[in-house]
C-alpha cells in the first residue's frame, strides 16, 4: 500500500459545499469536484434554495448525498446544523463556487497526518477568472493586525498579488479561508463550532482564533491549490459584505481578546472605521458608507451578548501578525506582504 493510500485508508474525509440557490454555480464547478475527489465523500449542504438546485443534484450526480437544512442560516448556522452527524474524521468546507485541481486532497491530508497539532488548514487560493493571481477570499494564508483587520499572504486589502511560486511553501498562518476550509472534526465541535451570532464572513476567523486558544495551529499548505470565483453569493462591494464584515471583525475582536487593552482597540477601530466610510463617499459608494454605520449599530446591540461570551474565555495568545496593517498600505505604501 502506497503512503497516500495509507492515510486515506485511516483518514475519513468529507467534502461539504454549502449551497443556496447556486444551481449555476454547481453546473460549474461541481463536475471538477466529483472528478477530483475520489477518496472522499461529497456532500451538498442545500441552505433552503428555493431554485432547483437539490433537483439538479439529483438528476446528474446520484453518488453525492444531500443535506436539507429547513431555513437559510447563513454559513455559520448552515455548516453547524450540516456537520453534526457526520461521521468522518475530516472536514473539507467547500464554497459551491470553486473548482478543485487534480491530487488538491493529498497534500494537505499528508499535512494532517504528520501533525497532531494540526486543528485546520487551507490550499493556495486562485483566483478563476485570472489565474495567474491570488484571490481576495484566502489568498495563501491569512493573518490579522493588532486592531483585529484581516490580510493574506498574496492579498493585503484590494491588492492581489502575482503568483509566481512565492507562496509554494508550507506555513503555519492565524486563519485559514472560509471558501475551501479544511478543519477536523474533532477540533471543531471541541469549541462548538462557528459561532451562529455571526451569521456570515469572517466566521472561520473566529474559529480558528477560538481552536488556537485550545492549542491547535493552522497551516497553508501551498502544494495544493484551487480556483476561487468569489462573489459567488455576495460581491465584494455588496454592502450586506461591507456590514458583516465591518461588525464581524469588531465582535470577533472584542470576543477573543479578553485583556483590557482590547477597549482601546476597539475605540480605534471605530474612528479608522468612520475614515472608511468617509472613503466609500468619496467613491460615490453612499450604501457601502450605510453599512458601516448599520454594522456599528448592530456591534452595540449584540454587545451584551458578546461580552458574555468575552466573559466565558480566560486564555490568551498572541493573535497578530503586526499592530497596523491600514499604517503599513496606506501610509507607507507596503502593499505586499514580503514587504511588512
Amino acid at each position: 500500500m502506497s503512503y497516500n493510500l495509507f492515510i486515506f485508508a485511516f483518514m475519513k474525509i468529507a467534502v461539504v459545499i454549502l449551497n443556496w440557490n447556486g444551481k449555476k454555480l454547481l453546473e460549474r464547478f461541481l463536475p471538477t469536484v466529483v472528478n477530483h475527489s475520489k477518496d472522499a465523500t461529497i456532500y451538498v449542504a442545500d441552505n433552503a434554495s428555493t431554485d432547483d438546485s437539490v433537483q439538479f443534484i439529483k438528476t446528474n450526480f446520484p453518488t453525492i448525498s444531500i443535506i436539507q437544512n429547513t431555513i437559510n442560516g447563513g454559513y455559520a448556522k448552515g455548516y453547524n446544523e450540516s456537520l453534526k452527524t457526520l461521521k468522518e474524521d475530516l472536514f473539507i468546507l467547500l464554497n459551491n463556487d470553486v473548482a478543485v485541481t487534480p491530487g488538491w486532497l493529498t497534500p494537505i491530508c499528508n499535512a494532517f497526518k504528520n501533525d497532531t497539532k494540526l486543528v485546520a488548514a487551507q490550499p493556495k487560493l486562485l483566483d478563476y477568472n485570472n489565474k495567474e493571481y491570488f484571490e481576495y477570499a484566502g489568498a495563501a494564508g491569512g493573518f490579522l493586525d493588532q486592531l483585529g483587520y484581516p490580510f493574506c499572504r498574496g492579498r493585503i486589502f484590494d491588492t492581489l498579488e502575482k503568483d509566481t511560486g512565492q507562496y509554494n511553501d508550507t506555513k503555519q498562518i492565524f486563519w485559514a479561508s472560509g471558501a475551501c476550509f479544511f478543519v477536523k472534526k474533532s477540533a471543531f465541535w471541541d469549541v462548538n463550532g462557528f459561532d451562529e451570532d455571526l451569521f456570515a464572513h469572517q466566521e472561520e476567523i473566529d474559529l480558528c482564533w477560538r481552536m488556537q486558544l485550545q492549542g491547535g495551529i493552522i497551516k497553508y499548505v501551498g502544494e495544493s491549490k484551487v480556483y476561487h470565483l468569489g462573489g459567488g453569493t455576495l460581491q465584494n462591494t455588496n454592502p450586506k459584505k461591507t456590514f458583516f464584515n465591518f461588525r464581524n471583525s469588531l465582535l470577533i475582536l472584542l470576543k477573543n481578546n479578553p485583556t483590557a487593552m482590547v477597549w482601546g482597540l476597539i475605540i480605534i477601530r471605530l474612528l479608522l472605521d468612520g475614515v472608511a466610510g468617509f472613503y466609500f463617499l468619496l467613491k460615490l459608494q453612499p450604501k457601502n458608507c450605510l453599512a458601516i454605520i448599520k454594522a456599528h449599530l448592530s456591534f452595540y446591540y449584540l454587545l451584551p451578548k458578546f461580552l458574555q461570551k468575552r466573559q466565558n474565555n480566560t486564555k490568551t495568545i498572541k493573535y497578530y501578525f503586526l499592530k497596523s496593517i491600514v499604517w503599513q498600505y496606506y501610509i507607507r505604501k507596503k502593499r505586499i506582504f514580503a514587504m511588512l
